[in-house]
């Protein structure tokens, strides 16, 4: 892509002081969307959002103690070991079971509680400020994720992101019916999504980037031009390693320069680019 040359500028280290000199480039404005995808458990929040569903459902008496034990003990090997797809499908089970038979209203309400009692007080601030320098620069940002879709549409609307894409749970005449429309938004589904939702948008997925924590995203960071993961399990930084991927810890240091990162590189999309929010996703 090309670049617009300004003048020189001081680099300083993390610590204030200056070390060198280098041409600081301002990255040509980009005349097509760009999207920015952020995985959401363990990369925009602390552990599964699924657990916090079961958690707000057993609080409303929606489910009993055997199955906030199940839920819990997922959260307990996510947290430790990361996710797999055999601990993915028994969430997607459950949670599938939870909604059965439920009005699409009520578990949309019951995806605002979740929010407003769990996920909130869960969120690492620093990866919400990465959105942030997205929307800054005029990028759609996008949280993808195998929870389902509500509860990252209520993220999204309350972080002030563009949209979330999610597993989706059929409903019909506003009651839901256990079964799931299409496949849980997993590993290659997920990056099949995204890139979707890039050929709608018009965007070039060389400009797009994409973070997550998880070895199941390598197809989706693979998939644009700027991957960045975030406290990534030991298949991923090794991955990451290998290609030269940045690696984002939850440290002050690290997120400075993730921040000056997009400051620096990402591509600014000029204003008659830019997608209205009530435009179809």
């Amino acid at each position: 892509m090309g670049r617009v040359p300004e003048e020189t500028a001081t680099t300083p280290d993390d610590g204030g002081v200056s070390t060198h000199t280098v041409p600081n480039e301002v990255p040509v404005p980009s005349d097509r969307p760009i999207i920015a995808f952020f995985d959401v458990d363990n990369t925009l929040m602390r552990g599964t959002s699924l657990f916090h569903l079961g958690r707000e459902a057993w609080s409303r008496k929606i489910i009993g103690a055997r199955e906030i034990a199940r839920f819990a003990w997922h959260q307990r090997r996510f947290i430790s070991v990361g996710e797999n797809q055999d601990h993915l499908d028994s969430a997607r089970d459950r949670a599938l079971g939870l909604a059965r038979g439920h009005k699409v209203a009520e578990i949309n309400s019951l995806a605002e509680l979740i929010w407003e009692h769990r996920i909130k007080k869960r969120l690492y601030p620093d990866t919400v400020g990465l959105t942030q320098e997205h929307i800054a620069k005029g990028h759609e940002v996008w949280l993808v994720s195998a929870t389902p879709v509500e509860i990252g549409t209520v993220m999204a609307k309350h972080l002030g992101l563009t949209g979330a894409l999610g597993t989706v749970v059929e409903s019909v005449d506003g009651i839901y019916t256990g079964n799931l429309v299409g496949h849980t938004l997993h590993a290659e589904r997920k990056a099949e999504a995204a890139r979707d939702l890039a050929l709608t948008a018009g965007a070039d997925l060389r400009d797009c980037w994409a973070y997550s924590d998880s070895r199941n995203d390598i197809p989706l960071l693979e998939m644009v031009g700027n991957p960045v993961v975030v406290n990534p399990d030991a298949t991923l930084a090794r991955h990451a390693e290998l290609n030269g991927w940045p690696i984002l810890r939850l440290t002050p240091r690290s997120i400075r320069g993730a921040q000056r990162r997009v400051r620096r590189e990402a591509r600014r999309v000029r204003k008659s680019a830019r997608r209205s929010p009530a435009e179809p996703k």
